[in-house]
């Protein structure tokens, strides 16, 4: 097949595509990456090189988040095509709701968490019927990579992700709604709940606050209190992250963050926590992570989904711990290959990590379990054995 994939402004997306044009390759098909920041016609990557790939037919086309198939040029060509068009949606779909109401006619949404294919059911089942879950995945090391000794490891517990503080998410709201107090007051009660439940998804927080506020509101004023959620689930993903992180800063483990955002973190200013780089390019934050003993997930609120994070973790021969979902209840079990603390017993995590710190055998039998589970199951080539089969689908059946 000719398969069209996308570059965009998200550099992590960048490296996803890699790992996907990769492995489309090794199984004979021809791929072209646009990129869609308009690099000059030289790039290999350009819109002039896209037309050239584009004037002969195009049989499917590969995006993440609706990058690169939102706008009307891009829905009429791949209609045109008839091409089966596959959104990996990595963020929560209250974020999209414009992407999956205009898309093109053979349009299928994969979903890193169940209840995300629940929301675009619920929500979208007439405009994006065609729907489905697929685990996020890991990057197998080089063969014959050597892994570094558990007690040689730079890093006791790393954590690789951003931080904002969630209190500025909040305040997004009272500009996106400076004249309707009701508003800024229905989203402030919902923070709260989220806060006092962390077992709640967002979706589930504005229809219980909707119920405690006694308001009776129309589908589609539902639908766009759902949109307009977004700055609370920012929110309270950012409230835990700073939670966890601050934790275990609190408890003395010698603690490394990368990424950007935690000089706003006044925990970070402890001799023990160490901010290593502010922007790491996702390729260069794997060697950082074989390095650690430990590496901590948050999740971002998916409460039925799952993270590359934990999949990384282990195919670098690390210890995820990681705060669960029903989806890592069903899959992993605690102990033999994962580490899960809970959100609701914060004052649990420094046991938790000591004993992973400290125990070296138990890690290492952890991770070896661990590491074949994700190596056989987690991994690019897998996600692309399910695209392909969704596209096989789409073609023929």
């Amino acid at each position: 097949m000719r398969i069209v994939l996308y570059y965009s402004e998200v550099e992590s997306f960048n490296f996803f595509t890699d790992q996907l044009s990769r492995q489309l390759k090794a199984r004979g098909h021809e791929t072209f990456i646009l990129d869609l920041a308009n690099p000059p016609a030289s790039s290999p990557h350009s819109y002039v090189s896209f037309a050239r790939f584009a004037s002969q037919k195009v049989d499917a086309v590969i995006c993440f988040d609706g990058l690169g198939i939102r706008e009307d040029s891009f829905i009429e060509l791949w209609n045109s095509y008839q091409a089966a068009v596959i959104d990996i949606i990595l963020d929560p779909p209250l974020r999209f709701h414009p992407t999956l109401i205009n898309h093109p006619r053979n349009y299928l949404a994969l979903c890193c968490d169940r209840d995300h294919v629940s929301y675009i059911q619920t929500y979208f089942g007439q405009t994006a019927p065609h729907v489905s879950f697929m685990p996020q995945a890991g990057v197998l090391p080089e063969e014959n990579a050597a892994v570094i000794p558990f007690g040689a490891r730079k890093y006791d517990i790393l954590f690789s992700g951003t931080y904002y503080h969630w209190e500025s998410m909040l305040n997004n709201l009272k500009e996106l709604f400076p004249d309707n107090k009701e508003i800024s007051h229905f989203y402030e009660v919902m923070f709260r709940n989220l806060t006092e439940n962390c077992h709640l998804t967002t979706e589930q927080a504005v229809l219980y606050t909707l119920r405690q506020l006694g308001w009776d509101v129309s589908s589609e004023t539902l639908k766009t209190l759902l949109r307009c959620s977004e700055s609370v689930d920012w929110a309270v993903r950012h409230y835990y992250r700073e939670k966890v992180v601050t934790v275990l800063a609190e408890a003395g483990f010698e603690f490394y963050l990368l990424g950007r955002g935690w000089e706003n973190l006044s925990c970070v200013r402890r001799s023990n926590v160490h901010h290593l780089k502010d922007r790491v390019a996702f390729k260069k934050t794997l060697p950082f992570m074989a390095d650690a003993k430990i590496n901590l997930n948050v999740f971002p609120w998916f409460k039925s989904g799952t993270h590359e994070r934990i999949f990384n973790a282990l195919l670098q021969h690390s210890v995820p711990l990681t705060d669960s979902s029903r989806w890592v209840d069903e899959n992993f079990t605690d102990g033999v290959d994962i580490a899960l603390y809970d959100l609701e017993h914060l004052d649990k995590l420094p046991d938790i990590a000591d004993h992973l710190l400290t125990d070296q055998p138990f890690s290492e039998r952890l991770i070896q379990k661990g590491y074949e589970k994700a190596a056989q199951n987690f991994t690019w080539s897998h996600c692309t054995d399910q695209i392909l089969a969704a596209i096989a689908h789409m073609a023929f059946g």
